[in-house]
């Protein structure tokens, strides 16, 4: 669920995985994993793309549409 979210919000913002990892202070292959829910982001990746997006965590993990 958390990985199709971060997909979609970053496309709405019109960033780029590239650009997204520069944002996050990670890798674009990082953000791949992400999008495919390869790779969990940690505690202070979720805050961090939380406030970018200015969602809740809850919206981000599938807890709340």
């Amino acid at each position: 669920m958390y990985g199709q979210r971060i997909k979609e919000l970053r496309i709405e913002k019109n960033l780029t995985q590239k650009k997204f990892a520069e944002m996050l202070s990670t890798t674009q292959s990082t953000i791949g994993k992400y999008e495919r829910e390869e790779l969990q982001p940690s505690i202070e990746i979720i805050i961090k793309i939380c406030n970018i997006f200015e969602i809740s965590s809850d919206y981000l993990i599938g807890l709340q549409n």
